[in-house]
């Protein structure tokens, strides 16, 4: 990344959640079988799409959602992202489902997996560096939905840790790091329904010759804040002893540098393709000590969606 950047020659880059795996690749030499869609926008979502879930049982769920409470209760954690595998059924093929899938941010890598994501992680402009964590949903249906999910007490205290991570972040590679705007209300396709998503914008600003080094300035954010939790190393800890399965690139980022400016986005609402053929869907949510186990249970289950 930071020799392309150097270059200022375009490139797409894919990095998994652990920064184990990853592919840079220049946009001159990108296969047919990789596909992206960067930043657009929708005004509705896709006509039904089937999908068949067959998620985990309850009582799995609450089995992992207890041993977090107790890691937060011995001061572990004082957020955490959990996240659980979805078994689902679709008549489409990964590429057909990018095809029809409406979504700020997609990609479609190879035959492995597809995702639509609704989070920026960042972009870069003009020397400054931008992030923006999501946290906090509610159906738009819902009376008064914006007004509650800005007013719960809950997602105000998630929201609040990741945007101080997500600012501490930023401090390690750039100067003049400010929240610009503090939980500002989206309305996203999510299927059959919409959602309201609260994010936050938070700036700083990068040396002119950022390009040379865009490679480490990514890698220092990773793992996303908004995925992981915080204390983000120790989160991490507890979510590979707690989660029991490999996020690979679920939850990791993807973005495109055009040899001036970047935009990338956080990997998630992932359907991978499994060796058998069949196709998971990974998804979940962030866990405080005020959080209730049915319902995140059950907002685990409404992200299993094609928009």
């Amino acid at each position: 990344m930071n020799h392309y950047g150097g270059l200022k020659k375009p490139f797409l880059f894919i990095i998994s959640y652990d920064l184990s795996s990853y592919d840079i690749i220049p946009l001159d030499k990108l296969p047919d079988n990789i596909k992206y869609s960067i930043n657009e926008s929708y005004t509705k979502s896709s006509d039904d799409i089937l999908l068949n879930k067959t998620p985990i049982e309850y009582s799995h769920y609450l089995n992992k959602f207890n041993k977090i409470q107790n890691e937060i209760r011995e001061g572990n954690t004082y957020l955490i992202n959990l996240t659980t595998q979805t078994k689902i059924q679709t008549t489409m093929c990964i590429e057909e489902i990018y095809n029809l899938a409406k979504a700020r941010y997609k990609l479609q890598y190879k035959d492995k997996f597809v995702c639509f994501s609704p989070e920026q992680f960042c972009k870069i402009e003009n020397n400054k560096i931008y992030t923006y964590p999501m946290k906090g949903t509610i159906d738009a249906k819902i009376p008064n939905a914006k007004e509650q999910v800005l007013a719960d007490q809950k997602e105000l205290a998630e929201h609040t840790m990741v945007v101080d991570l997500l600012r501490n972040d930023l401090s390690i590679i750039s100067k003049k790091v400010t929240v610009e705007n503090f939980r500002f209300v989206q309305k996203i396709n999510a299927g059959k329904k919409e959602l309201l998503q609260v994010s936050s914008e938070i700036s700083g600003e990068l040396k002119s010759n950022w390009q040379s080094k865009v490679g480490d300035i990514i890698c220092s954010m990773l793992p996303a804040g908004s995925i992981t939790g915080t204390p983000k190393r120790k989160t991490m800890e507890i979510i590979k002893n707690v989660e029991k399965f490999n996020r690979e690139y679920f939850t990791g980022i993807f973005g495109v540098f055009d040899g001036n400016s970047l935009d990338s986005a956080v990997m998630i609402r992932f359907i991978e393709k499994q060796k058998d053929g069949n196709l998971i869907y990974k998804s979940g949510g962030g866990i405080t000590c005020e959080s209730d186990s049915k319902k995140e249970y059950q907002e685990m289950i409404d992200k299993v969606y094609i928009p």
